[in-house]
């Protein structure tokens, strides 16, 4: 069974935007287990996920009943209305943990491909000695998250930048006119899972953080303008309610 946004109502995004959480009784501490076979493409069909600190490390897991990062979306050949997919850690954190303002959203950790635009322009992902084509590999980003009717029902988008006004944001902002960031934390895809290990300065604030995992499909506006980049499908969410019931362990 697909998920759909229409699926996930307004009050639990916004419960998640304020950052509660609650037990959610999955029976695994840190972590999150959700059935397999719900999800129509098996490379987005959550089984488990966990958040996980070591030192001022955190690994961010998923796992999926299919092989992990085998599917990519097809390239159209322009930015206007081409499609991002993505593996989404939602979490409670407060978005200036990473460099954005405060209280600006629901604070994401996303692994995405997206063949027809780079948003990584410190980094050369493929190794040819360029660093803006190669968006279609697999990288990490840190994103924020809001509401927004214009981009459908219930639907998430990652907050815009209005023009003219200059936010706070991470050093490693990509100059996209929203609440991303590019830290170039590289995921590691092997078998049925993606990993990523991300450093804090203050690993305290991940460890008493909340989370949940979701498999979704992005999309660049036709028009690229406001809003920009919207969650135009879910393919799953760990939870089923965008609940953020998983606890970091170590």
């Amino acid at each position: 069974m697909k998920s759909s946004l229409s699926s996930l109502p307004l009050a639990l995004l916004l419960t998640a935007l304020t950052g509660a959480a609650g037990a959610h009784g999955t029976g695994h501490t840190g972590g999150i287990t959700a059935e397999r076979g719900t999800a129509a493409v098996a490379s987005f069909d959550i089984v488990h996920a966990k958040v996980s600190a070591s030192g001022n490390l955190a690994t961010f897991h998923m796992a999926v009943s299919g092989k992990a990062g085998a599917v990519r979306p097809t390239p159209s050949g322009k930015l206007a209305g081409s499609a991002v997919f993505s593996y989404v850690w939602p979490t409670s954190l407060d978005p200036s943990v990473v460099g954005f303002e405060p209280k600006t959203g629901i604070l994401a950790f996303a692994v995405t491909s997206h063949p027809d635009f780079d948003d990584t322009p410190l980094f050369d992902e493929n190794g040819d000695g360029k660093t803006d084509n190669d968006g279609d590999v697999w990288h990490s980003h840190w994103v924020v998250l809001q509401p927004d009717a214009a981009c459908g029902k219930d639907a998430l988008k990652v907050v815009d930048i209005p023009e003219g006004t200059r936010p706070r944001l991470p050093k490693t902002w990509p100059g996209l006119p929203i609440l991303i960031d590019s830290p170039g934390w590289a995921p590691t895809l092997r078998g049925e899972t993606v990993e990523v290990r991300v450093p804090f300065d203050d690993i305290g604030a991940i460890e008493a953080s909340a989370f949940d995992a979701v498999t979704a499909a992005l999309r660049v506006n036709a028009s690229v303008h406001s809003p920009l980049l919207c969650v135009a499908d879910v393919f799953k969410v760990a939870s089923g309610d965008l609940s953020l019931p998983g606890k970091v362990g170590r």
